[in-house]
């Protein structure tokens, strides 16, 4: 098993391009044509995690944050991110990083909590702009039908749970051939005319090499005429954080041991009571405050996140109850979704849930 073939899946899964702007998900270290005799799946990287690699064999380890977050100027093993960076180095051991784009799409992290919350007609909290873009291109009436059947077969017309959309209108194309060409349809010298489909459709901007490639390889023409624009509109089912309805409404206190259970919590920080039963939960994996206003927006009774501050939990107005969990508690269950999925699409490899618990935080209770 290569490197190559999990990164690719991965990446398929949940896109490079998804994630944010400030992130750094991704191979860190390692030769994407490396055998890999093993991999170890946990939350985060730590020199633990690495020495729990090298004992069980795994020459991969797949995590949630990436260890390297800011920008390394010397490895001199001066701090952990260093020393971790070098084991993993000398010891030939790749390291991934799954992050920010595992959050916005919907099977990742906040998919997790809402499965384990149960919560119904779950959808984006705040869909995500900048990852569509449009095709037009125009092609003779006779070969239309082939070349949009090539577009959707790469990946083009997809819109939410439609598939193979597309916009086609009929005109008059006119070209003249010049000399050394080998027009498909007309001759050279001469200013033809040519009855042809104007097809529109749109694309994630990942697959924009593989939809070029199915237009250059079944238009007729020596010379293709298209267009391609960057959209501006927002993908329902990428984006920030998520928002569902709990099967039955909840008193706050109800919902709070139900919550600790469900998320397997030992401590949660909260608001105050709203005077009202909880039906509507926005949820966020990991530092979720700057979903507040959207959470309020949304209508959402309660937002179950992480990393409040003191003064941001005055910014609930009574609005809504915040439900702090915890960082690691929020995101605990992305590694096992990330095992889970690794040894379904690869029961070839060996694949381990890291026994170690990586959360820096401890609570005397």
């Amino acid at each position: 098993m290569r490197l190559a073939a999990i990164t690719k899946y991965l990446e398929t899964y949940a896109p490079l391009n998804y994630q944010e702007d400030y992130d750094n998900s991704g191979l860190l270290t390692g030769d994407t044509n490396q055998e890999i005799t093993g991999a170890l799946v946990a939350l985060d990287c730590t020199e633990d995690i690495v020495d729990e690699a090298i004992a069980k064999n795994c020459n991969l380890i797949i995590t949630h944050h990436p260890i390297v977050f800011k920008g390394l100027k010397k490895l001199t093993g001066k701090n952990y991110v260093e020393r971790v960076i070098i084991k993993a180095i000398r010891n030939n051991i790749a390291l991934y990083a799954i992050h920010t784009n595992l959050d916005s799409v919907q099977n990742g992290v906040n998919g997790v909590i809402c499965k384990r919350l149960g919560l119904q007609q779950s959808r984006t909290l705040v869909p995500k702009a900048g990852v569509l873009k449009k095709l037009i291109t125009f092609c003779p009436v006779a070969h239309a039908a082939r070349l949009r059947e090539a577009l959707f077969a790469a990946g083009a017309g997809d819109i939410a749970n439609y598939s193979e959309c597309s916009f086609n209108t009929e005109g008059i194309g006119t070209f003249k051939a010049s000399a050394g060409t080998q027009p498909f349809v007309g001759q050279q010298g001469i200013q033809h005319q040519e009855q042809e489909v104007r097809i529109e459709t749109v694309f994630l901007i990942q697959d924009e090499r593989k939809v070029l490639l199915a237009l250059l390889e079944n238009h007729p023409y020596e010379e293709i005429a298209y267009d391609i624009y960057p959209l501006e509109n927002k993908l329902n089912t990428v984006g920030s954080g998520m928002v569902g309805w709990l099967e039955e409404e909840m008193d706050m206190v109800d919902f709070l041991r139900f919550l600790k259970s469900r998320m397997n919590v030992t401590v949660i920080r909260h608001t105050r009571e709203i005077g009202r039963k909880i039906k509507k939960v926005a949820v966020c994996g990991g530092s979720g405050s700057f979903l507040l206003g959207n959470a309020i927006a949304a209508g959402a009774d309660a937002f179950i996140t992480a990393d409040f501050k003191y003064h941001e939990f005055f910014d609930a107005d009574g609005k809504l109850v915040i439900a702090d969990i915890g960082h690691f508690e929020s995101e605990q269950f992305t590694s096992d979704l990330l095992t889970d999925l690794l040894r379904a699409k690869f029961p070839e490899l060996t694949t381990h849930l890291t026994e170690q618990k990586t959360n820096p935080i401890h609570y005397f209770i």
